[in-house]
């Protein structure tokens, strides 16, 4: 034992002394002492700026690029995904390399597509983006090795974007696969007042139902799109007026099959257009989208009678896929070639310069030559100006992927062989000269011309006069191309203006009204539901209610209020604790 120590501690209780406070005197301090709350300089802790740190987590700030592949129902799904999480704070850009998190909005038709989106899953790994996948591959096939792990948003879920990008900011892995319904029936999916950016502000794209009644043995968005679901009528046209109230001049009908619209409700397709009609302005169109024979032929008079209507192009997208009819037979598509002709023949009667576009599938498994020969004949006889040709391509877990297959080099000649007769013939050789009214809308690839089209929706390329954006002119055609015409805007013709309203800015939210602007704080729900659970009157103003509280008018003063009363309540408790020790 040290010489220091002049005793030795016999126990722990040996280090009181007597004039040390005993246990009673202890207590009774104790209830005379109160915390002392440590000031802080306010200023400091408010930032200068109403943007967050930044390397902030918090959701509602990053930057999101969108990649959309496939069809106009896909392109519209991500045009809503795109307004909603503008809306809810996030910045939408156009720079990949930018963006905090990826949005990847599949097809699932052909096999390239769904290579390229593969792909793109890979690249945004690499760069350690953020991913949340959509459309019609995950919804398809979500239990495939590469989706593994990473956050999914069904085809019908997405009204409920943002929850899913904001968990996935989050480190978080979501995945919402379901199907909406109401009383057990199944819904066309989310509503359609959500907020949207459209890639063409003049272009407003309404799904008028989702899935089909077919059953193609080659068809793979079935999995993704199931049954036919469609939207009420009213829903419809209230969309339509919304968009014509936001300088919209074109409307595309969109769907897997249009010409099935409503048998699911108790409608059909012809009842819908004659509403759509009765609030279509002048100067604006309508365009109608794929149609299949089947349901087509129910309506042939209607349907005439619609498309000689001066706001409604008279076009029609109706894919044939083979003129042969054991083929045709193999890939269930529930008419024959006779029915084909029969719409075909009918419409060009009665709906004169109708354009009929088409869908040919070359090397289906089963084709022979005589068969494709058929197809060849079908080409030739109607010279289809618009003609999709596809390779067959066999889709995971489909009927036809299972069935003997076309060696692939006879299907690359056959397809060969079908797009050289396509571009044999020029169908707009015999209108040079011609004096046409164009509804103008787009800018052309090369950025040389506007692109507008005709009554027939057939492109016209007219000078790039930025007055003539969104108008319809009249211009007289001085030359012609395959797929495309040239013309010169008549100066002494009427100019016609869709609408007295200014078009929304490129990257501008559809959906949110002046009064919604201006007032943040209205809505009472910063989460996404279902249309079923949101009250019409609530449904755009709830969408304010997803600002987060730097984005408001005085945030960061909020964000310091907020502070000292949640400190203020921690002192009261730690108060109340101590009494309650005592």
């Amino acid at each position: 034992m040290p010489a220091a120590c002049e005793s030795v501690l016999e126990d722990i209780e040996d280090i009181v002394s007597a004039e040390d406070l005993k246990p009673h005197d202890r207590q009774f301090v104790r209830r005379n002492v109160f915390p002392k709350v440590r000031k802080r300089n306010s200023q400091k802790n408010v930032q200068a700026d109403d943007e967050p740190p930044s390397d902030s987590i918090i959701p509602g700030v990053q930057k999101i690029w969108i990649r959309t592949w496939g069809c106009s129902h896909n392109n519209s799904d991500g045009e809503y995904m795109a307004g909603q999480l503008a809306a809810y704070g996030y910045k939408i850009t156009d720079n990949s390399a930018e963006a905090d998190l990826w949005l990847l909005n599949s097809c699932t038709v052909k096999n390239p597509a769904e290579d390229h989106f593969r792909n793109s899953i890979k690249k945004a790994q690499e760069g350690k983006k953020k991913v949340v996948l959509a459309g019609c591959v995950p919804q398809a096939q979500p239990r495939q090795e590469y989706l593994k792990g990473l956050s999914i948003i069904g085809v019908q879920q997405i009204d409920r974007v943002v929850e899913v990008v904001e968990e996935t900011i989050k480190g978080h892995s979501v995945r919402l696969l379901g199907q909406k319904k109401d009383n057990g029936k199944r819904l066309g999916g989310a509503r359609l007042d959500l907020p949207k950016i459209r890639k063409n502000p003049l272009i407003e794209i309404i799904s008028i139902n989702t899935g089909c009644l077919n059953a193609c043995t080659y068809c793979k968005t079935k999995h993704a799109r199931g049954d036919l679901a469609s939207y009420p009528i009213e829903e419809l046209v209230d969309r339509a007026k919304q968009s014509f109230q936001e300088g919209v001049c074109e409307i595309w009908l969109t769907s897997e099959d249009t010409g099935a619209y409503g048998r699911d409700i108790g409608t059909d397709l012809p009842t819908l257009l004659w509403k759509l009609v009765e609030v279509i302005p002048e100067g604006a169109m309508l365009r109608l989208g794929m149609t299949n024979p089947p349901y087509i032929l129910e309506h042939l008079e209607e349907m005439a009678k619609i498309l000689n209507h001066p706001r409604v192009y008279a076009f029609l997208h109706i894919p044939v896929q083979s003129a042969s009819d054991s083929v045709l037979m193999d890939m269930k598509r529930e008419y024959c070639v006779a029915d084909f002709k029969q719409v075909v023949d009918f419409l060009k009667e009665k709906v004169p310069g109708i354009t009929i576009a088409t869908d040919i599938i070359c090397g289906f498994p089963g084709e022979t030559d005589e068969d494709f020969q058929e197809t060849m004949k079908l080409v030739e006889l109607y010279r289809f100006p618009s003609l999709f040709i596809n390779q067959f391509y066999p889709r995971p877990g489909t009927p036809a992927a299972k069935m003997p297959q076309v060696p692939a080099a006879v299907k690359k000649q056959r397809t060969k062989d079908l797009s050289q007769l396509f571009h044999s013939y020029n169908p707009y050789d015999h209108k040079v000269g011609e004096r046409q009214r164009v509804l103008v809308t787009e800018e052309s690839f090369d950025s040389n011309y506007y692109v507008a089209h005709n009554s027939f929706y057939e492109q016209v390329l007219v000078p790039k006069d930025p007055l003539l954006m969104g108008k319809m002119v009249e211009v007289n055609i001085y030359e012609a191309g395959k797929h495309f015409m040239k013309g010169e805007p008549v100066s002494d013709a009427r100019v016609h203006t869709a609408s007295i309203t200014r078009p929304l800015a490129k990257g501008e939210v559809s959906g949110l009204t002046e009064e919604f602007r201006r007032s943040p704080q209205n809505g009472t729900n910063g989460k996404a539901q279902p249309s079923a659970e949101i009250p019409v009157k609530t449904r755009l103003s709830s969408w304010m209610a997803l600002q987060l509280p730097w984005q408001q008018e005085g945030g960061g003063l909020k964000i310091l209020s907020v502070s000292l009363a949640l400190l203020a309540v921690l002192v009261m408790f730690y108060y109340r604790g101590m009494k309650t020790e005592l």
